[in-house]
């Protein structure tokens, strides 16, 4: 893989920090900035929002620039805004910068999955993709217990500011790395052209199936701590450890991921999937066992982010005739999945179902997948055979 897709991996991994360590530091923006828990939370709805929402439009706007210059404008701004929340004693200007780095991260993350394909062969999207994804998983298994303990330390603001210390050689990188210039720009296709590409059935298709198994991810993802605690029956000090055993998997998942998606992309999303759903019925049943939701923890790390990450390739595979869309796209479609997942789980914990009951939804989720898929092939051969 280019050195510099390694650079842009580095970018995803400050991103990816910043995205999920509000999960250890919410009670202390709470308690420091005079709100409720609750309220706190609403800081990571907004994120999500941002990202659903910034995505596609942040990837027309970084069509007026070069590649370069649309990665270090979204960098810059994440890296700003990021500085003005370390800052800020007021609420109202925390929850905005949320919102404004949801949509710098988001237009980094749409323009940089296309840069990263570019930078490769054309049958090597899912290593490229896999390569770049690895910054999200590295900050699931590093920098979101690196976060919380330094908001235990140093305060919540202290890990603000790690993510723009962590943002700052990126900016480097990519100023130094990343291929510039007019030309990449002038290679485009039409606004109008790309916007007809997006309508493919297969494109249309495949996005529904990330929403799904982002979904299915983050429904269980976001309820592994009381999992842990209550069902599972260990300590609160093991609840770092169980996240991070997550984020271990879901690296070694797109490691693997990457490598197959491009050869075989149907075989690894059809039994890749049938195995997610699989597991975690077995995660359901299992969970009393800490021997047993231990290895499936880190086993259903792997098999979500190695589907998810080759269902993110096959976007990319689908819409060659928008080399600038189909990032954004890819990213609204993931990020859909990790607001409404957290949402179905919370509902069905609501609903009086207990810490299990997320675990049924994220199964329930994957054979929705599964059955989506088989009939959108079925369907495709028909059109075929026609």
């Amino acid at each position: 893989m280019p050195f510099a897709l390694l650079l842009l991996g580095l970018a995803v991994f400050a991103q990816g920090t910043s995205e999920f360590m509000l999960s250890g530091l919410v009670p202390d923006i709470a308690r420091d900035l005079g709100v409720s828990v609750p309220a706190a939370g609403a800081l990571t709805s907004a994120f999500a929002v941002g990202m659903v929402v910034g995505a596609p439009l942040m990837a027309v706007l970084g069509r007026r620039w070069s590649r370069r210059g649309a990665l270090l404008a979204f960098l810059l701004a994440f890296l700003a805004v990021h500085a003005v929340g370390a800052l800020t004693d007021s609420f109202a200007v925390l929850l905005a910068t949320r919102v404004a780095g949801a949509l710098a991260n988001a237009g980094f993350l749409a323009v940089a999955l296309v840069t990263a394909v570019g930078m490769v062969p054309p049958d090597a999207k899912g290593r490229a993709t896999s390569t770049l994804l690895g910054g999200v998983t590295l900050a699931c298994v590093i920098g979101v217990p690196a976060g919380a303990l330094l908001g235990q330390v140093w305060g919540w603001r202290s890990a603000f500011w790690a993510v723009v210390l962590l943002s700052l050689p990126a900016v480097v990188a990519v100023a130094r790395s990343v291929p510039g210039g007019s030309a990449d720009a002038g290679a485009r296709p039409a606004l109008g052209a790309e916007l007809r590409a997006l309508r493919s059935p297969r494109l249309r298709l495949t996005l529904l199936l990330g929403a799904l198994v982002n979904g299915a991810t983050f429904c269980t993802f976001t309820f592994l701590a009381p999992l842990a605690t209550h069902v599972t029956g260990l300590g609160s000090g093991w609840v770092p450890g169980v996240l991070a055993l997550f984020g271990a998997g879901s690296f070694i998942g797109v490691s693997i991921g990457g490598r197959l998606a491009d050869r075989w992309p149907v075989p690894v999303l059809m039994t890749g999937g049938a195995a997610l759903c699989a597991g975690w019925v077995a995660l359901a049943l299992g969970a009393g066992s800490p021997a047993g939701a231990l290895g499936l923890v880190l086993v259903q790390g792997a098999l979500s982010f190695g589907v998810g990450s080759t269902l993110i390739s096959q976007v990319l595979y689908s819409a060659p005739g928008a080399p600038t869309l189909a990032g954004g796209f890819a990213t609204a479609a993931f990020n859909v999945g990790a607001a409404l997942g957290p949402w179905a789980g919370g509902t069905a914990i609501g609903a009086g179902l207990g810490y299990r009951s997320p675990l049924w939804v994220s199964a329930g989720l994957v054979a929705l997948c599964l059955a989506t898929a088989a009939v959108g092939f079925r369907r495709r051969e028909a059109a075929l055979v026609r």
